[in-house]
């Protein structure tokens, strides 16, 4: 059996495991979270969505329906009253800081998760797992970091693991509609922030994906980066991830914006029941 904190051999090896698992957490986030469960513009096999739905689960205890539904009324009602985190509304620093309580505020407002979180995992490990006992899964995350770096290095990883959602979310729902480009002349105020968002999987480029949200696409001129779309391109040489919307073609900076169907009513687009082919 393994001593506690077997994995740490030198000082630069517990930032390389934060690293990497900053970034599964990003990646499982618009991959799997943002452009399957909330917009449908991708299918993933349960090979690859499963383990981000565990992951998800042990570094963040998030509820996909719950996700799904806040994301969903945010682009309903992006930058307008209702909108669950506009920085255009409650100011910047109030979403990078606190953006995580107006989330919780917004899912628990009454119906908003029934009305906008349909079409959501129900299976039986969403159901008695994922659902029922999220805080379980960080509590889980904290035992497997002490067991690998020591109670030191592993608490101090945990720690920076809870928080990394929230920060990304704060950073991305806040720059992301307060300064940047716009390639789209959108109804909202979003905006793409490249190359500051290099680590983001493709988020950074919000102006994009508020154009067409349902596009699994962000990418829209040669020097933007959708790390998000290269991983989706991979899986789909291995049919593990089938797109059935990529976006339109590279815009001009004054072309205005194709709005889908989604955007005016996220619920006309559903996401599939388990995120699966």
């Amino acid at each position: 059996m393994p001593e506690i904190g077997f994995l740490y051999f030198a000082w630069w090896t517990p930032l390389v495991f934060l690293f990497i698992s900053g970034h599964l957490t990003n990646v499982a986030t618009t991959i799997y979270l943002h452009r399957c469960m909330t917009h449908g513009g991708v299918k993933l096999n349960p090979v690859v969505s499963l383990p981000m739905r565990m992951w998800l689960w042990l570094s963040t205890g998030i509820v996909t329906r719950e996700w799904v539904a806040c994301h969903r009324k945010h682009h309903a009602f992006a930058d307008k009253e209702g909108d669950p985190h506009s920085p255009v509304l409650l100011g910047l620093w109030q979403i990078l800081l606190m953006g995580w309580r107006h989330y919780r505020i917004g899912v628990q407002e009454p119906g908003v998760v029934e009305k906008y979180g349909k079409g959501c995992p129900d299976d039986w490990i969403e159901r008695w797992i994922f659902s029922r006992v999220g805080v379980s899964g960080i509590v889980l995350l904290l035992l497997v970091d002490v067991i690998l770096f020591g109670f030191v290095w592993g608490i101090g990883i945990w720690v920076v693991q809870v928080i990394w959602m929230p920060i990304l979310g704060g950073f991305v729902n806040g720059i992301g509609h307060w300064w940047g480009y716009r390639n789209y002349q959108t109804k909202d105020e979003s905006r793409n922030f490249f190359p500051f968002g290099l680590l983001l999987g493709g988020e950074e480029l919000h102006n994009n994906h508020h154009a067409d949200p349902k596009s699994a696409r962000f990418r829209r001129r040669w020097f933007e980066f959708d790390v998000g779309w290269i991983y989706l391109r991979i899986m789909s040489l291995f049919r593990l991830a089938k797109v059935s919307h990529a976006g339109f073609d590279r815009p001009r900076r004054s072309q205005p914006a194709t709005v889908s169907a989604e955007e005016e009513n996220p619920l006309m687009a559903r996401a599939p029941a388990a995120g699966a082919e």
